[in-house]
């Protein structure tokens, strides 16, 4: 089993694009994305509910994310985000920066 990466310095930078990512793939309320994480990581990344609320927060103020309430499967009363226009370009430029952060490191780290 991977070990689990709370929300520390590794996943503080990529939380947003994690879950800009996550509803790429669909409407989801905040269970549902940081389930989603887990099992897209294999259970290696588990998103603390105080790390992701807040992330939600900041990215439906910058327009990243929109939300609407509504039922969740369980019958209880849940805020569904999805992603805007603006947050999958958002994600593009978070892809492609993190892609050039974890080249560069792995120069360091894993040299050939």
């Amino acid at each position: 089993m991977a070990q689990k990466t709370e929300s520390n310095g590794m996943l503080h930078g990529t939380l947003e694009a994690l879950v800009l990512k996550t509803l790429t793939w669909g409407v989801r309320h905040g269970y549902g994305i940081a389930k989603w994480i887990e099992e897209a990581t294999d259970e290696a990344v588990a998103v603390e509910e105080g790390s992701l609320y807040p992330a939600l927060y900041r990215m439906e103020r910058r327009g990243w994310i929109e939300a609407d309430w509504g039922t969740s499967e369980l019958g209880r009363k849940a805020k569904f985000y999805r992603i805007t226009p603006k947050g999958r370009r958002q994600l593009a430029a978070d892809t492609e920066q993190w892609a050039r952060f974890a080249t560069a490191v792995s120069k360091v780290l894993l040299p050939a």
